[in-house]
């Protein structure tokens, strides 16, 4: 049995000391609903790297950029090393379970649509593929959600992030979900029952984007 993605799940590099438990609990319940999920890696130390490096060394934007989406796939050996989970390259119909995604190799073919620069992370590449495969996109960080002014909001409009200075998500993502009209839910994945929860639609254990 095959599938398209019920969900697509940001998967970041801040949660590197607990990913592996909750890939493994996404791949199991995804599994028992006969669903398929893709995880997409975040860049993490191996991003940071890269940005040091540019830095350093004054790197195109553009190599930075696919540098950045091959720090991505480091991230995401790591996880299905620890997991168990597959990899896959393909957006096509996945078996059920959790599916980790390398990225590079799809995005080189049509990346239309996502600037080579750092306002487009991993968090902007997840709602690519989300818009693609026209899944449900989470986004599974080290906080509860987006917060204003010391305080968490559970739900803000993607025209509110555009004159942020600096959220827990890239500048590339609201711009993206106006575009296509798409929402993010954005959910501590230290809480391994948010994300689950996220994962199935419930919209009250973070915060809501909405595009």
């Amino acid at each position: 049995m095959t599938d398209t993605p019920r969900a697509v799940i940001k998967l970041g590099g801040s949660l590197k000391d607990c990913a592996s438990p909750l890939v493994k609990q996404i791949d199991d319940r995804a599994r028992q609903k006969h669903i398929s999920i893709i995880i997409v890696p975040g860049g993490g130390v191996f991003a940071d790297t890269v940005r040091t490096f540019q830095q350093t060394y004054g790197t195109s934007e553009d190599a930075a950029h696919w540098m950045a989406v091959l720090a991505m796939e480091q991230y995401a050996y790591y996880l299905a090393d620890s997991s168990g989970c597959p990899l896959t390259t393909t957006l096509e119909p996945l078996k059920p379970g959790a599916n980790i995604l390398l990225p590079y190799s799809l995005l080189q073919q049509d990346d239309s649509g996502l600037a080579h620069s750092w306002d487009v992370t991993s968090d902007t590449i997840s709602a690519w593929v989300a818009r693609h495969t026209g899944a449900r996109l989470v986004k599974a960080t080290d906080v509860d959600g987006i917060y204003l002014d010391g305080n968490l909001v559970t739900r803000i409009h993607a025209t509110d992030l555009l004159d942020m200075e600096e959220t827990c998500v890239d500048k590339g993502l609201p711009r993206l979900l106006l575009q296509h009209r798409m929402d993010c839910m954005v959910v501590n994945g230290r809480y391994p029952e948010r994300v689950l929860a996220a994962m199935k639609g419930d919209v009250n254990s973070g915060t809501q984007i909405l595009g």
